[in-house]
C-alpha cells in the first residue's frame, strides 16, 4: 500500500483552531516535521485541511 510522507512547511500560529489540531493528529509539532502515513481517505482528508501549511508526497507502494 502506497504511503503519504507529510512535511510541515509553515507556522501553525494565526491558523484556526480545528488546523491546529489536525497538525498534531497527524504528529507534526515543528517546521521541518516529517511524518509517514498510510495512503488512506481519513489521512488525506487531514492534509486536505491543512495543505496550505504542509507538503506531501505519495512514496512506496504501486
Amino acid at each position: 500500500m502506497a504511503q503519504l510522507k507529510v512535511q510541515q512547511t509553515k507556522s501553525k500560529i494565526g491558523t484556526k483552531a480545528n488546523q491546529r489540531e489536525t497538525l498534531r493528529t497527524l504528529g507534526l509539532k515543528r517546521i521541518g516535521d516529517v511524518v509517514i502515513k498510510e495512503d488512506r481517505p481519513e489521512i488525506r482528508g487531514m492534509v486536505q485541511t491543512v495543505r496550505h501549511l504542509v507538503t506531501v508526497e505519495v512514496v512506496g507502494g504501486e
